[in-house]
């Protein structure tokens, strides 16, 4: 396979927040947290929010939006197991209380989520939620492969994801950094060192400049944190485009041949086939 095409990456001194709880190699290891900006107002009406996420045929329409696409009312009625006008009310419901938005699509309406911080929440929910019982093959397998690799919103999740973000830690791609100053204490950001900005510039990722481009979360199903924000985004996108990784239903990713050994010689991962 030929070498990745160089593409430039201007890489920022102090980037990313290390935002909640991460577990990475020995000599970072470390509990780490922060919490929502501070607004003007009363107590967070947490019970609007709880609603939302109470009824079943809900929540699997926002697993079904979980990999950031955006999905017309029938498809998720499918997913959702419920009729068009069962699923028509619940959108509404979801869209009025700020976790959905619309996009006109010619003559329909398609459905997405209202930013990453929902697809935080689903991530939270999985992680505090019992596991359903897995009553046959198929459902076993399709539980493996989804806990395998999968997309989160925009970015890579599942073993995959914990296990990238690991290999850049490990390999001094990425470091954390405290830059209290300036900020609330016990804040923490990541940066992307010298040798990682060489790497990700060798390897074609062009990270775009924001406040935070590196962000990362704690998995839902593995022991660990998987990139997100900027950086997260930039990496799925390479995947993808050098056909490591093939999308499939319910946010599951397939890592094709090509993957295996590109994540083995770029990231020095050895995964399973």
């Amino acid at each position: 396979m030929n070498a990745p095409e160089t593409i430039n990456v201007g890489v920022p001194n102090q980037i990313g927040h290390y935002a909640d709880a991460i577990r990475v190699p020995a000599g970072y290891e470390q509990i780490i947290t922060s919490g929502p900006p501070q607004t003007e107002g009363g107590e967070r009406d947490l019970a609007q929010i709880g609603a939302l996420v109470s009824d079943h045929a809900r929540c699997r329409m926002l697993l079904a939006l979980g990999d950031g696409r955006a999905l017309p009312a029938g498809g998720l009625a499918t997913e959702a197991g419920v009729s068009a006008a069962t699923a028509s009310s619940h959108l509404s419901k979801l869209t009025v209380g700020g976790l959905l938005v619309v996009e006109p699509a010619g003559r329909r309406r398609n459905y997405r989520l209202a930013g990453p911080e929902v697809a935080d929440l689903i991530e939270v929910l999985e992680r505090l939620a019992p596991a359903l019982p897995v009553r046959s093959l198929k459902q076993s397998q399709r539980a493996r492969a989804w806990r395998r690799a999968r997309v989160c919103y925009d970015h890579v999740a599942g073993g995959l994801g914990v296990e990238v973000m690991r290999a850049m830690v490990e390999r001094g791609h990425l470091e954390p950094v405290d830059e209290a100053a300036g900020s609330d204490a016990g804040e923490f950001w990541f940066a992307i060192t010298a040798e990682g900005g060489t790497f990700l510039e060798s390897f074609g990722v062009t990270v775009p400049p924001s406040r935070r481009p590196v962000r990362h979360h704690p998995d839902s199903t593995e022991i660990g944190s998987h990139l997100s924000g900027a950086l997260g985004r930039a990496l799925l996108a390479r995947f993808a485009d050098l056909g490591w990784v093939l999308r499939q239903k319910n946010q599951r990713l397939q890592i094709t041949p090509d993957g295996l050994s590109g994540f083995g010689r770029q990231f020095g991962l050895q995964l399973d086939r």
